[in-house]
C-alpha cells in the first residue's frame, strides 16, 4: 500500500512506492542518465572518467556514481568508470569497499570472533571453578 513520503532530493510530498524520490526528480534523473549515456555512447568518450563526464555533461558526480552502483552504467562497457571506496577512497568498480579494506574487515571480524570465543571459554572456566560440591554422609547402622 502506498504511503505519503518526502522526496529525498527536493523534500516535496508525494505518494511513495518503489522510489524514494518524487516523479519530477525521477524525470530529471532519467534525463541526466540519458545525457550521460549518450555522451558515453560516442566512441571517443567510452574511456572517459567520472570527472571528464561531469565536465562535459554537467551531471553531478554523485548521480553518475549512483548510476554505476545501480549497474545502469557498467564498467565492463566503460572501463574507466570507478568511484571511491567508502573506507579508504581507493577507486573501485563494484561494491562499497575495495578488496584491501574488505580483507582488513574480515581479519578484524575474525579476531573479534576469536576474542569473543576466548571470553566465553574463560567465563565457562570461571563458572566451573566457582562450583561447590556437597557430599552427604549417611550414618550406616
Amino acid at each position: 500500500m502506498a504511503e505519503l513520503a518526502n522526496c529525498e532530493r527536493c523534500d516535496s510530498l508525494f505518494v511513495g512506492g518503489i522510489r524514494k524520490i518524487c516523479p519530477t526528480c525521477f524525470e530529471k534523473e532519467e534525463n541526466a542518465f540519458q545525457t550521460v549515456y549518450l555522451f558515453l555512447g560516442r566512441q571517443e568518450n567510452r574511456e572517459a572518467t567520472i570527472s571528464q563526464i561531469v565536465e562535459a555533461t554537467g551531471v553531478s558526480d554523485t548521480l553518475i556514481i549512483k548510476f554505476v552502483k545501480e549497474k545502469r552504467l557498467r564498467p565492463s562497457k566503460f572501463p574507466k568508470l570507478s568511484y571511491p571506496c567508502e573506507r579508504c577512497g581507493e577507486a573501485i568498480i563494484g561494491g562499497t569497499v575495495c578488496t584491501g579494506c574488505s580483507a582488513e574487515l574480515r581479519r578484524e571480524l575474525a579476531s573479534y570472533e576469536e576474542m569473543k570465543a576466548g571470553s566465553h571459554k574463560q567465563d565457562t572456566l570461571n563458572e566451573k571453578s566457582a562450583t561447590y560440591y556437597v557430599l552427604s554422609r549417611k550414618n550406616k547402622k
